[in-house]
């Protein structure tokens, strides 16, 4: 299975498409007059990882940092197929400080 993020960003909107096998999977579009960041995707820097409450802080161009939790992590192997296991890596193994990370924002 091949799949392919595309963005497109324009002045009044942003649109990023999630295809597979070349079709159409999930559409985001976040209207830039809009206020609120809840489902907007942003491309991150982790800023710091934190192994006793399994969770990192990233950078996502705000004011303030955002929050990741280990149990809310996706991680994809190199067929870009999403892989967890029953058993969560320790955060420390997911994610590294300064790893460029893409997040969606929950709440």
């Amino acid at each position: 299975m091949s799949e392919e993020i595309l963005i497109n960003v324009t002045l009044m909107e942003t649109r990023v498409a999630l295809l597979e096998n070349g079709l159409l999977q999930e559409i985001f579009i976040e209207r830039h007059n809009r206020r609120g960041y809840v489902g907007d995707i942003f491309r991150g820097r982790v800023v710091r990882v934190m192994p006793g409450m399994e969770a990192a802080f990233v950078d996502i161009g705000l004011d303030r940092a955002a929050f990741i939790h280990n149990s809310d992590i996706a991680l994809l192997d190199v067929d870009g197929c999403e892989q967890r296991d029953e058993i969560s890596l320790p955060i420390q193994e997911s994610l590294r400080d300064g790893q460029d990370i893409i997040v969606q924002v929950a709440k």
